[in-house]
């Protein structure tokens, strides 16, 4: 069966996940994360690509990044992720793939998830009890935010005019903002790859209601049954997809 096509994003933002293949690391030492930071940096001169955050994990990297031109993130993706594994099977003496299957992609329609994205990239090395703090990771975009150095791989200054006019009352805010912990769910790799279909199908056989109907619920019966579609494994992407109803509402359903 062949792979559905990837959503494109009419803003032009996308969320991207990838990891190694069998969870298997794809940074081994510190140069093999500098070259991958070094590929992005090209890839932003010659491809008219915006990164507004990044954050490079032992196995897996998450990356908020702007085309300029629709259907772009797919050009861009596979110039990265192709020379980046062929220079790493060379360091390494090795043949084969690196990564997992092929990367996930997030299209981000709505500006308001702007900023909850970004804290939720630069917290993934808390969550997963790297460090205790955004700034004692080095392989993020977080640094690059809190530094008054204009020339960064990070496109930062969107998000920073965004706290305050002045550079540095600007990163006081987006350092007071990454103290809290960032509540909403943008993993989209956690779950096996199913179509609309087959997600209509486990939603109404949890529910008992057809994928359709539920847009039509009161709002409390409504936000009920999306809680208990996610409690059963369906990734939030998967109920947008197949329900209709906004990423913001499934996400906030309590």
């Amino acid at each position: 069966m062949s792979r559905p096509p990837r959503v494109l994003s009419s803003t032009g933002l996308y969320h991207v996940i990838f990891r190694g293949i069998n969870h298997l690391n794809i940074f081994d030492e510190k140069e093999d994360y500098k070259k991958m930071l070094e590929i992005l940096a090209k890839l932003k001169e010659n491809e008219n690509i915006e990164i507004y955050a990044y954050c490079l994990m032992t196995n897996h990297v998450h990356l908020f990044l702007k085309e300029q031109k629709l259907g772009d993130i797919k050009k861009v993706m596979h110039k990265l992720l192709t020379t980046y594994v062929v220079w790493y099977n060379r360091k390494y003496q090795r043949s084969g793939s690196l990564i997992g299957n092929r990367y996930k992609s997030e299209p981000i329609e709505d500006g308001k998830y702007y900023f909850a994205l970004v804290r939720y990239i630069h917290q993934n090395p808390i969550r997963a009890k790297i460090c205790k703090l955004p700034n004692e990771y080095k392989w993020s975009s977080y640094n690059d935010y809190i530094s008054k150095k204009r020339n960064t791989l990070t496109d930062k200054a969107f998000s920073l005019d965004m706290f305050s006019s002045k550079i540095s009352e600007a990163i006081e805010y987006f350092k007071e903002f990454h103290q809290s912990d960032e509540e909403l769910d943008f993993d989209i790799t956690n779950t096996k790859k199913l179509t609309t279909a087959q997600i209509k199908r486990k939603i109404e056989k949890v529910s008992g209601i057809p994928a359709e109907n539920i847009s039509k619920l009161q709002r409390l019966e409504r936000n009920y049954v999306l809680k208990e579609l996610r409690m059963s494994g369906l990734t939030i992407g998967q109920l947008q997809r197949a329900t209709g109803i906004s990423r913001g509402i499934i996400t906030n359903a309590k």
